[in-house]
Parts: C-alpha cells; structure tokens; sequence
C-alpha cells in the first residue's frame, strides 16, 4: 500500500516535493489555489471573477448575496496531464463539480491542446451560473451546452475588454451537421439517447443555436422557446424559431456568412471588485496533496491511502487548524470516525469559528452512533448541536442544514418539520446540486407539493449529462401517471434496492 501511496502522490503534484510557494486568490465569487507569482494568482482570480460579471450583465441577472462557503474554489493544477492522473479520466482536460458543500473546479494552468483552461472553467462555470440564475426552469440540453460553449470561449484583450460570440474551434464539425440532429429533435426537451458523435454535434449545433439567438436577432424567439418549454407545451416549443426543417437551413445560412457578430464588454462595463491575496501557511502547503484528493472526491479503494497520506503530511502541524481539517477529513473518509473527531477537535482549538472542523465533528459523530445503533434523543440532540453551530455562523452556507436533515434519517426518526423547511432551504441556496434537488423534490412531495416538486426534478430529468437509469424522469413519468402516491411509491423502491445493494456489498467486502 506504502509503494501505491507514493507513486500516486508523485504523479499527482511533482512541485509539491519542492516546496513551492502556493497563494489564495480571494474573490465574492471564487477562491483559486495555485502555485505561481502573486501577480498570476490575483491575474487568474480577476479573470475568473470578470467572467461572472459579464454573465450577469449580458443576461441581465442580479448579483445576489453569497455565502462565502459557496464560492467555487478552483484548484490549478500543473497541466493536464495531472488533471487526467488526479481525475482518473484520460479524455478530460479539467473539470466542476457542484455540490452544496461548495463547488469545486480542478483545471491546468497550462494546456497544449485545443481547449484552454480558461475554457474549460468558463464552460463549466457556465453551468453552475444557469441553474443558480434560473433555478426553477427546465433547459433543453442543446441550451445548456449551447449557452456554455457561448460563454465558454469568451476572450480577454489586453485592455481589459471581454469578447462573446467566438466560434469553438474544437466543435468545428458538429456545428455544420444537420441529418445525425435536424432542429425537429434538437429543439426537444428529451431528445432521446445520444451516441458521441451526436452528443459532439448537439454541443456544436447547440452553440450555433444559441448564438443566433442572442446575436443574430432571435432572443424573443429563445424567450418563447423556453416559457412554452416550461409550460409543458413541447408542439409550440418546437415551431418558437418557426418551421423546424426552415431552422436548420437559416442555421447553415447564419454560419455561412462572412462573419458572425460579436459581443464586447469593456473593462468599465464589468466591475470585478476586490480580490484578496494571501500566501498558504506551511501547514496548508503541506497538506495540499492530501487536501486535492479528498476534494476531488474518493472511494473504497483510495480513502484509506488518502487517511495514510493526510496523517503523514499533517504530523509535523498538530496546531495548525486547515493541516486538521484536512487530517479530519480524510479519516472521516475512510470510517475512521474516532479520528476524524479527533483531528476536528485540534482544528477547533486553533480555529474555534472553523465551519469545516464542526461539520466533520458531527459527521463523525453522527456516523459513529449510526454504526453503534444508538438512538438516544440525547445523543443526537448533541450531535445536530454542532450542525446548528455551523448554520449560526454562516446561515447562508446549505450543507449545515443538509446534514441536520440527514441527522433525522440516520437516527431512524422522522424529520421535523424545521428539518424539512431547513432542506428546502438549503436547496434554494444551491439548486445547483442534483441530489439535493432530489431530496428536495422527495420532500415536497411528503408535503403534497407536486407543482414545486416537478421545479425540482425536472432540470435533472432533462440534464444533458443525466445517468442512462434516469431516476428523476422515472419520478416525473410515475407523477404524471400514478400522481404523488405512484412517485413516492417509486422513490422508496429505489432507495430500497439502493440500500439493500450496499449492505450486499458491505457483506462481500467483509
């Protein structure tokens, strides 16, 4: 195990052996970690932070208050060949993750292919901007896509100037084919399952689709496409841009043209606001490579190695509180709940305001009485006690409310109702979640709200990026065929099957 350690961690992060200087790029938005000079580091944040500004300005979407504890926290890797290592996906070049403990984007600083870093975190953030912005409609997958290769390859000019509309070089093949995806099934909202090649053309047509809207002149026609879409009039939906065959001959014209028109914001028209610079203390450079891990998520195989990585990286810092948080982390990861505890509490005591440290305390906790059976009201009461520390000091961060309303389950009791009205409320704070959409969208039906319980599970039903056992689309058929009872009848048998299958593999593993 010690060798496997090892060699993984060397191919994760080579300049980490040296010891290099690592900042914090601090923004309303954003936080970037990445090695580099302080001027690259507040560069990269500025720039990420620009982009969100743009959005919200060409799309007329206010910027709301944010938790600080849900602002994207980017890790900038070396290259893409450490992306690729860490993610364990050779076809990628960068990635997002968004989740109600905060969204996470793992990108390159340097790239030698087609796509950028820069492109892929702003398609990608594309993503997450959507369904924050609009979290109760329901997109067409060629709009999603679409509207994040638009966005995706906006481009920075020396003066500060942001321009939109730039054709995706490496979707140059998709966007001039019209038979594998005529706009007749483009336009649908589930256009049915897509081999790669269609799903390349969907990207690339999708851009062309969204490009034309916004700046050839069609914005009504997008406007009426997606009210229709939501209202569940898919026939109209379908002829909002006209004759769908018309379509994709005023596609093909539209690309054919001398030029396509661009989109420019100056550098007045885009208020960034301040970003902050602060270099990582030894601890946190330490345990930098344990910390990558374990945020880009782990499983069975590799949490016990991250536990070994973490301990050995944090031994040297038993008083530095993010060394701890990562340590608590990582062995709550692999069930080494004592420890975790353990780690959560000497992060505590040289942050006793660390969020992080009292999540995992309780985690550890609640985890460790789940495993014993324990359902002493007592007991949980101090357990939720360190979930509710957490929501006092920043009431706007979901996940404390999340894990109180999984509290519930875990104790084999029903929820409160402040425990549903609190997970109801951490689903407004990050719709961008999926399966907190879908413990929201559960919820609502328990409450006999199928009409918000549809907002919740549609988005997710019609993902471009939906599992081939699509369980959100399964609620919805159940809902409109069975009504509430037939979907709730649906989801227990799901869950059912879900626990009994980890429970089998527990046995196995044992």
């Amino acid at each position: 195990m010690r060798r496997h350690l090892l060699l993984a961690t060397s191919l994760l992060l080579p300049s980490f052996a040296h010891a290099a200087d690592w900042y914090e790029g601090s923004s309303k938005h954003f936080i970037v970690y990445s090695e580099g000079s302080p001027e690259q580091v507040t560069a990269a944040t500025e720039s990420l932070e620009r982009f969100d500004q743009a959005l919200r300005t060409i799309t007329g979407t206010p910027d709301k208050p944010l938790s600080p504890n849900l602002r994207v926290t980017v890790f900038m890797l070396d290259d893409v060949d450490a992306i690729r290592k860490l993610s364990g996906n050779h076809s990628i070049a960068g990635y997002y993750q968004a989740r109600a403990s905060g969204p996470m984007a793992f990108a390159p600083r340097k790239t030698s292919g087609e796509l950028s870093a820069r492109e892929i975190l702003q398609h990608e953030y594309a993503h997450s901007f959507m369904f924050s912005s609009w979290p109760s409609a329901a997109f067409a997958k060629w709009f999603v896509e679409g509207f994040a290769e638009f966005v995706g390859t906006a481009i920075y000019r020396a003066d500060g100037t942001l321009t939109f509309g730039a054709a995706p070089e490496y979707r140059k093949y998709g966007i001039s084919q019209v038979n594998q995806i005529p706009a007749s099934q483009l336009l649908m909202l589930n256009p049915g399952k897509l081999d790669d090649l269609q799903t390349h053309i969907l990207y690339g047509r999708g851009w062309l689709l969204t490009h034309y809207a916004l700046l050839g002149g069609h914005g009504k026609e997008l406007a009426d496409y997606i009210t229709l879409s939501n209202e569940g009039k898919t026939a109209e939906a379908g002829r909002a841009f006209g004759n769908p065959n018309d379509l994709d001959n005023k596609l093909n014209r539209y690309i054919s043209g001398k030029t396509l028109p661009l989109l420019r914001l100056s550098k007045d028209q885009v208020a960034v606001g301040k970003v902050t610079l602060r270099k990582l203390g030894a601890g946190e450079i330490a345990t930098l490579p344990a910390r990558i891990r374990s945020s880009n998520g782990v499983g069975p195989d590799t949490a016990p190695e991250v536990a070994e990585l973490a301990r050995r990286l944090a031994a040297p810092y038993p008083t530095d509180a993010a060394a701890q948080n990562e340590l608590a982390e990582a062995e709550f990861d692999a069930k080494n709940y004592a420890a975790a505890e353990a780690a959560a509490d000497r992060a505590l005591a040289a942050d006793p305001k660390s969020i992080h440290a009292l999540l995992y305390k309780g985690m550890a906790q609640m985890e460790a009485a789940k495993a014993a059976g324990d359902t002493n009201p007592e007991r949980w009461k101090a357990i939720r006690g360190y979930f509710l520390k957490a929501n006092k000091l920043d009431t706007d961060y979901p996940q404390p409310l999340v894990l109180f309303y999984e509290s519930f389950a875990a104790a084999k009791q029903t929820p409160t109702p402040n425990a549903r009205n609190g997970l109801l409320g951490a689903y407004v704070l990050a719709p961008f979640d999926t399966d907190l959409r879908i413990t929201a969208g559960k919820v609502l039906l328990e409450m006999n709200d199928a009409k918000a319980a549809r907002v919740a599970f549609e988005p997710v039903a019609y993902s471009p990026h939906a599992p081939a056992d699509n369980m959100a689309l399964k609620v919805l058929t159940a809902l409109d065929e069975k009504g509430t009872p037939g979907a709730l009848a649906l989801i227990a048998e799901a869950e059912a099957k879900a626990k009994k299958a980890a429970e089998d593999a527990g046995k196995k593993k044992g």
